[in-house]
């Protein structure tokens, strides 16, 4: 199987490569703005823009975006902008338990969308402020929804988790895997 990835994330590339989907890389040049305010309509809505806005560069091919985002006591905590900012939102997390929310849209070779989403509960552990100040040093959670990359050092922040591991990395691979397969199997024949 084969897709363009509309998105310069290197971890969704290598979940893909895991799971033996290989990609072309083109990063979609649009404004991330959303009028949904519910957490899986925000990642439906903006991973669907990624994809609508690569795929007319690839007719006949399938594109596939996906958009992440970490949501706790109706909040949504996007990518820190200052490592003030990072701490913050670790400290928020800090103790608790809060969903991570990865939105898929795929548009296939003929023209068919399929949009879905994938929620992840992340519970941490009480986290000293020594300690995220020491990960926030690392600068790991400067480009990573919530301030924290569970598949790096950030893992050591991380108590526990309730659902499907790649939701929290960016893509919850398997599932992108079978609609593929899916597809693929409904329109060989």
């Amino acid at each position: 199987m084969h897709v363009i990835l509309a998105s310069g994330s290197p971890r969704r590339r290598a979940l893909l490569d895991m799971v033996g989907i290989s990609c072309e890389v083109c990063i979609p040049d649009i404004e991330e703005n959303t009028d949904k305010t519910v957490p899986s309509e925000i990642v439906k809505d903006l991973s669907l823009q990624k994809a609508l806005s690569v795929a007319p560069k690839y007719p006949g091919q399938a594109v596939l975006a996906a958009d992440t985002i970490v949501e706790i006591d109706g909040r949504i905590l996007g990518k820190p902008k200052t490592e003030d900012e990072a701490f913050s939102m670790l400290k928020m997390l800090s103790g608790r338990t809060h969903s991570v929310y990865t939105g898929v849209a795929l548009i296939f070779p003929d023209g068919s969308r399929d949009s879905f989403y994938s929620e992840t509960r992340v519970t941490m552990f009480d986290n000293s402020d020594d300690l995220i100040r020491d990960y926030i040093s690392t600068g790991e959670p400067m480009d990573k929804a919530g301030s924290y990359g569970i598949q790096g050092t950030g893992a050591y922040l991380v108590e526990k988790v309730d659902g499907d591991y790649g939701t929290i990395v960016g893509l919850p691979v398997s599932i992108v895997f079978r609609k593929l397969r899916e597809y693929t199997l409904l329109h060989s024949k």
